[in-house]
C-alpha cells in the first residue's frame, strides 16, 4: 500500500497522471458525489457482468474481489451468475472458494444468511455439480489438534 501511495507521489510530482480503472470499467457509482445508483441497478451490473460470454479468469476473480471487498453479502442471483461464469471456465476451486467468501461475508449472521443462500442457490449447485464447503468437509479443519491444556 505504502508503494503505491509512493509511486502515485512521484508520478504526480513528474506531472504524470495516472488515472484510476473503475471496477469492472464502470466509473463508481457508490460516492458522495454524482448519482447513486440503487440496489437493483447494482445487482443486475454484477449479474450481467458474470453473464458475460467472453469473461476471463482475471475478469471474474477481479469482480468477485470486489464483491468481497464490499459491506454487503451478494444476492443470490448475483452467486448463480458467479457460479454459472466458473463453470464456464472449468474452474471448480473459484467456485468453491467463491462460496467460502460468501458465508464470511456473512459475518456474525451467517448462521441466517448463508443457509438461505444455499436455498436459493441449490438448484444451480445440483446443475453444475459444484457442492458447498460443508459437503466438502472444508468447514471444519483437517489437521486440528485438541489443546494441550485439555488433555486431563
Amino acid at each position: 500500500m505504502l508503494r503505491l501511495v509512493a509511486g502515485r507521489a512521484v508520478n504526480a510530482a513528474r506531472g504524470l497522471m495516472i488515472p484510476r480503472v473503475a471496477a469492472l470499467g464502470i466509473p463508481p457509482t457508490r460516492s458522495a458525489h454524482g448519482n447513486e445508483e440503487t440496489d437493483e441497478e447494482f445487482d443486475a451490473r454484477y449479474e450481467a457482468f458474470f453473464n458475460r460470454p467472453d469473461i476471463d479468469n482475471w475478469e471474474i476473480r477481479k469482480a468477485m474481489n470486489d464483491l468481497a471487498g464490499m459491506d454487503l453479502v451478494p444476492e443470490p442471483k448475483i452467486v448463480i451468475a458467479a457460479l454459472k461464469a466458473c463453470r464456464r471456465l472449468n474452474d471448480f476451486a473459484l467456485a468453491i472458494r467463491f462460496l467460502e467468501t460468501v458465508k464470511f461475508k456473512g459475518g456474525n449472521e451467517a448462521h441466517i444468511t448463508w443457509p438461505y443462500i444455499v436455498q436459493e442457490i441449490r438448484p444451480t449447485l445440483d446443475e453444475l455439480g459444484i457442492n458447498t464447503p460443508e459437503e466438502l468437509g472444508y468447514d471444519k479443519p483437517e489437521l486440528a489438534l485438541p489443546p494441550p491444556y485439555d488433555c486431563h
